[in-house]
């Protein structure tokens, strides 16, 4: 595949090493280290100059970290004269946070689609956003993927009697993922589990 760099974050390089082997791409060279004063240091080891950029970095884990050398990341590719830079961010960080529901309260998602694309980034790619309206918060080309496919087909396949599950979610808003699993599982049985503080 010409013109396109693959980069890892550190936060699932598994993850990264996978996409390259389905794409018959090697991962490029990237260095990451933190300086004594824990300040995060990125080090782009091969030329991107015109190139067609990917990074996959996702926001578990160390979320603030993996957050900031992604934001790094990104400003290297771009002001070494990358032709695009997408960032693949399979769990985008603070997505919960994509609304103001009590005075005073940020709406840190927004803060965060506003630092990629201030970084430079053309293109995010992520899944199952915590709510659709999250790519309303971008100026810039948002690809939301959905993992239910995905996840039916293995059910389907590994799972015997799978038409007699039912499906737990945390709370009810998990039904309105009704439309894409009912056709599927049909018919199905819901149970929700109160995960709330006054539960515990």
């Amino acid at each position: 595949m010409p013109n396109i760099v693959l980069f890892s974050g550190s936060s699932h390089q598994d993850l990264s090493q996978k996409v390259a082997d389905r794409l018959g791409l090697e991962l490029g060279k990237v260095i990451t280290k933190k300086f004594s004063n824990q300040e995060t240091c990125v080090e782009i080891g091969e030329s991107v100059r015109g190139e067609d950029v990917y990074i996959v970095q996702s926001g578990c884990g160390e979320i603030n970290d993996n957050l900031m050398e992604l934001l790094i990341m990104i400003n290297a590719c771009k002001i070494a004269s990358s032709s695009r830079v997408t960032a693949v961010i399979p769990c985008f960080p603070y997505a919960r946070q994509d609304k103001k529901d009590k005075s005073r309260a940020p709406i840190s998602a927004k803060l965060v689609a506003n630092m990629l694309s201030v970084a430079g980034a053309d293109h995010i790619i992520t899944m199952d956003l915590h709510a659709s309206q999250i790519q309303g918060f971008f100026d810039i080309a948002v690809d939301n993927l959905y993992a239910e496919p995905a996840v039916l087909q293995w059910i389907r396949e590994n799972i015997p009697e799978w038409k007699n599950s039912c499906i737990v979610s945390p709370d009810a808003g998990g039904k309105c993922l009704d439309p894409f699993i009912s056709p599927s599982f049909n018919p199905f049985h819901w149970v929700f589990l109160c995960t709330c503080p006054s539960s515990r």
